[in-house]
């Protein structure tokens, strides 16, 4: 039995000892994964009405009777991000006036998580306030994977389980038989992250210095490492406008790295990213479905970009709470 097959049974070797029926829906923003991770667990989708009035109000019905359930709202607050964020509030809103159980926020990318506080005067944390919107509006738990800056969790006064998809990235990686690699982390602040990664992969770290002189704006200054004549993994939490790991492409491309291979969980690429990253010596940007990228493909050429699927990490850990286990055999 592989380290994989034994995980997946300690996960659902637990007898349901919850009495509640348990139910997925989708909001808006991202219905495929949403779909994805109820035919994974054998459901289905319940059932819901989402409108907009003329002057853009959201309109929410539930399709159904949901008293007393535990109900699931797969709705990552990707772009545009306040319209999907207000939307996961009416949603909550309806569930709880509706009289579920209880409700979790599966919030596959969560938005505002870059203000996590104030590095000038006079700047908002919004990352504190999405936290608390989201508890007032009825979350009794959050789901989320890989927050920006894991003490997030802590402006949260429900639990939050912040999953990584670092098992969805190494089961790929592996797959693909890359020898001589590096895993290199874009700047000093996802260190931590590239070295758990890499020690799953057996390989060395390399760090990329940068200075960031703007918002969206990033200058490489050193690389510290050794990563000439190697293959780079640049592993991040994500891709924005693509500036960082395009930059840090460039340099260790200049510095004698072999194949880049970019792997991110968030592929937000607003702006000119993907462009930048068509253009880049990146060889495979390697991403995944925690925001949707179906109008992405079809306006632009996608080949470089591979998506992988966050729907039986998401399932796994609704299956956990479900079932009143212990959620600790998916951080492992």
């Amino acid at each position: 039995m592989t380290e994989l097959q034994m995980r997946e049974k300690k996960i659902f070797s637990n007898e349901k000892n919850n009495p509640y029926e348990l139910k997925i829906f989708s909001g808006s923003a991202n219905p495929d994964l949403a779909e994805d991770i109820a035919q994974y667990l054998g459901g289905s989708l319940g059932k819901i009405k989402i409108n907009k009035f003329s002057d853009e109000e959201i309109y929410v019905q539930i399709g159904e009777s949901v008293r007393g359930k535990d109900i699931y709202i797969v709705q990552p607050t990707s772009s545009p991000a306040n319209e999907n964020l207000m939307e996961l509030m009416i949603l909550m809103d309806a569930f709880r006036r509706a009289s579920c159980h209880e409700i979790t926020a599966v919030i596959p990318y969560f938005g505002y998580a870059r203000q996590d506080r104030k590095t000038q005067g006079r700047e908002s944390i919004t990352a504190k306030l999405v936290a608390d919107l989201l508890a007032t509006s009825g979350a009794d738990r959050v789901i989320t994977v890989e927050l920006h800056a894991g003490q997030i969790q802590g402006f949260f006064n429900v639990p939050v389980d912040n999953l990584n998809s670092t098992t969805v990235m190494l089961d790929y990686v592996l797959g693909k038989n890359i020898e001589d690699l590096v895993v290199v982390s874009p700047d000093v602040g996802g260190v931590a992250r590239a070295r758990a990664f890499a020690k799953k992969l057996n390989a060395p770290i390399a760090i990329i210095d940068k200075r960031r002189p703007e918002h969206n704006k990033a200058e490489v200054m050193h690389i510290i490492g050794d990563i000439s004549g190697k293959n780079a993994i640049l592993f991040d939490d994500m891709i924005d406008t693509a500036g960082t790991i395009c930059a840090g492409a460039k340099a260790l491309k200049e510095n004698g790295a072999k194949d880049i291979y970019a792997m991110c969980t968030h592929g937000v690429l607003s702006g000119p990213a993907i462009d930048r990253l068509n253009e880049s010596p990146i060889k495979e940007v390697v991403i995944t479905n925690s925001i949707p990228h179906s109008n992405k493909r079809e306006k632009y050429n996608m080949d470089k970009f591979k998506i992988l699927s966050l729907a039986k990490l998401l399932g796994d850990a609704i299956n956990c709470i479900d079932r009143k286990g212990s959620m600790s055999e998916l951080f492992d």
